[in-house]
């Protein structure tokens, strides 16, 4: 039986419990830290010869050569052309919507021009190679493909290198058919660790990157971790998450449902629902209670939902938008009459899903904004995956030579007062007499 947590905000230790709920520790133990840290070491100094032998070890394979790991582009584009007409034709109208609405989010260089003739401004380059991990084993995970790779196909990424793990050198037919989609330049099937020091180290096959992006499981992540500042890295995303807003009017099984719909990630997964109408958090229960049985990772869920899951009561709108912007949610459903006037208010989420009928399961896979979105609280300081995160951005100081003269003298007074002499007579040597 499904039992969430209740919790109602005008208890006196209301905001102890949700701090209670919401926490969780994203640290790995030393174990996996210690084993994470020796693999990286051994592929920086040893290359491929670490990678092949990482990857025969733990994904159960017995490849000789490390270029039997690199999948032809030809290969991609027979798993597309061997798709089910449905499954091709689903791929491709995710990819056309993704792609539209990140080049929404090109940015361009700018500049402007002072009056003595000094010109400023911004110039935007894209990123020269791009990571892309994806998960790979018992689940498949072609959106992810899409939600990485468009983006950085959009901004410019000259090249992106695909990894993904292929235990018993079992191959995902539709993984493949979205790298073809996605125009992937090259694909190596490597994972965990290994993967990721493969990328940001480089080898004599799988060359280095600039930047990682994708999903992994604990030890990829904390691989990732370990490598940034070597590369870049998109983010370290905690379990899936979803916040339900309701004014009660939304039928309970859809609700139950969309909750569902996160817990059935893994047991760490978190679902919460709001409402101000007592009586419906209550019906949503029994929902879920009558649902529960006819799906297929009910384990799961149950665990999710009894662990993690909570019923939030609140006495009105104000409040559940301050409840809201305090859990930060990575996606967040308004399913209520007028999502509009409610949406000025809501400072931190990921993604918002506005509307009775806008399920967030359309955002994982069609609707066009990214999925790869802010967990664990972090959307109250980042966002989603996008094409700036795949665009650099230096700034341009061109100086006319009065410009130089009159910027000089107040650099000069500057820097000696940060008893920085070179700095200063650097800018002095420009000052006009």
């Amino acid at each position: 039986m499904l039992n969430p947590q209740y919790l109602t905000s005008t208890d006196a230790g209301f905001w102890a419990q949700l701090k209670k709920l919401l926490a969780w520790d994203a640290q790995a133990e030393d174990e996996i830290l210690n084993t994470v840290r020796d693999m990286l070491r051994a592929v920086s100094k040893s290359g491929d010869a670490a990678v092949l032998e990482y990857t025969n070890r733990f994904d159960r394979r017995d490849v000789q050569d490390i270029a039997e790991l690199e999948i032809p582009p030809a290969r991609l584009q027979q798993a597309l052309d061997n798709l089910p007409a449905e499954q091709r034709q689903a791929l491709e109208l995710s990819a056309q919507r993704v792609r539209t609405y990140h080049q929404h989010q090109k940015q361009e260089s700018w500049r402007y021009t002072e009056a003595d003739g000094t010109v400023l401004g911004q110039q935007i380059t894209p990123l020269d190679k791009v990571g892309l991990y994806v998960p790979g084993g018992k689940a498949a995970y072609p959106s992810s493909v899409l939600m990485n790779a468009i983006p950085a196909k959009v901004a410019g990424v000259a090249e992106i290198i695909m990894v993904v793990p292929a235990p018993d050198s079992h191959l995902n037919e539709l993984v493949l058919a979205a790298a073809a989609i996605a125009e992937v330049d090259k694909v190596f099937t490597i994972g965990g660790a290994q993967a990721v020091a493969a990328l940001a180290y480089g080898t004599e096959t799988v060359p280095q990157v600039d930047k990682i992006v994708g999903p992994g499981n604990i030890f990829v992540a904390t691989a990732k971790s370990m490598v940034f500042g070597t590369v870049g890295i998109d983010m370290i995303a905690g379990p899936s998450e979803i916040l339900v807003i309701c004014d009660g009017k939304t039928d309970p099984d859809w609700i139950a449902m969309d909750l569902f719909s996160q817990a059935e990630h893994d047991e760490l997964a978190q679902s919460i629902l709001i409402s101000p109408d007592a009586a419906f958090l209550e019906q949503v229960k029994t929902s879920m209670n009558r649902l529960l049985e006819n799906m297929p990772r009910a384990e799961i869920i149950k665990t999710a939902i009894n662990d993690r899951g909570a019923l939030i009561h609140v006495k009105d709108w104000d409040e559940a938008a301050e409840v809201c912007n305090h859990i930060a949610p990575e996606h967040l459903e308004l399913s209520i009459a007028d999502p509009e006037a409610l949406l000025p208010k809501i400072r931190h989420a990921g993604a918002i899903f506005m509307g009775r009928y806008t399920a967030e399961a359309l955002g994982d896979y069609c609707a066009g904004p990214n999925h790869v979105l802010p967990t664990s609280r972090s959307a109250r300081f980042s966002s989603p995956l996008g094409v700036y995160d795949f665009q650099k951005r230096s700034s341009l100081i061109y100086c006319s030579a009065d410009g130089a003269s009159e910027l000089g003298k107040t650099a000069s007074v500057l820097a000696h007062g940060e008893g920085l002499t070179a700095h200063a007579r650097s800018a002095e040597y420009r000052i006009k007499e």
